[in-house]
């Protein structure tokens, strides 16, 4: 990020942190399922439960894009606590990226989750000092948020249970921080090329991407939580109550 990244995200009415889901970023659209090109759709294996879903809900979308996290096909990590195949964190309507109220409600209105969003307890204006290196103010605003230090944080679960599909060690990818409000890819706010996003950033766990070359060969289907299981727990412990 360029100098100035946090004085500018601090001056904002509002921030949205949310945790970063290690899958497939896709987009719908009325015109199909893309990932990472949108000049032609994804035909993946991993994609069609996604497509499925999509043929139900393609006359609905309109103008609408909505972008998330694809995670039917395990990537570098592998979640015990799974309620869908598909997170949305974004949606767009022409040139504008929606607020995160919309996001939510689009998403709702869908039958989709959202990705999991972390409750901010403290401002990142709060702690905005432009003596103080940014990078450490950063640092700060998220320990004070996440109750540890952000690399401590991506070494748990996080919260749908992420962990290595190899070792069986809990771990998680990183975070986004973005504008609450609705705004433009680029709205001039910090110094970044005109293709990426000034409301909007990310971290994530050193070499985040674990996966090898045979990822597309070797790949294995999520599995999404046991409600069954969920359900009756909830069934005791209310009656417990």
């Amino acid at each position: 990020m360029p100098d100035g990244y946090i004085k500018s995200f601090a001056q904002k009415e509002g921030l949205v942190l949310t945790e970063k889901l290690d899958g497939q970023n896709n987009c719908l659209n009325k015109k199909g399922v893309f990932a990472r090109s949108h000049t032609a759709p994804s035909v993946h294996p991993w994609d069609k439960p996604l497509r499925d879903r999509w043929e139900l809900i393609k006359n609905d979308l309109n103008e609408l894009e909505i972008f998330g996290e694809n995670m039917y096909g395990i990537h570098s990590i592998a979640y015990q606590n799974l309620e869908s195949f598909f997170y949305v964190f974004a949606v767009r309507e022409g040139d504008k990226w929606l607020s995160w109220e919309e996001v939510k409600s689009y998403a709702e209105m869908l039958d989709f989750p959202v990705v999991p969003e972390i409750p901010l307890s403290h401002d990142l204006s709060s702690l905005y000092n432009e003596k103080l290196n940014e990078n450490s103010v950063l640092e700060k605003w998220l320990e004070l948020n996440l109750g540890m230090p952000w690399e401590e944080s991506v070494e748990t679960p996080g919260l749908l249970g992420g962990y290595d599909p190899a070792s069986g060690h809990a771990c998680s990818e990183g975070f986004v921080i973005r504008n609450k409000d609705a705004f433009a890819t680029n709205n001039g706010d910090i110094q970044v090329n005109s293709n990426e996003f000034d409301n909007l950033f990310k971290l994530v766990r050193a070499s985040h991407v674990k996966t090898d070359i045979h990822w597309t060969k070797n790949w294995k289907p999520a599995k999404l939580m046991d409600y069954r299981k969920y359900k009756w727990f909830a069934y005791e412990f209310s009656h417990k109550i």
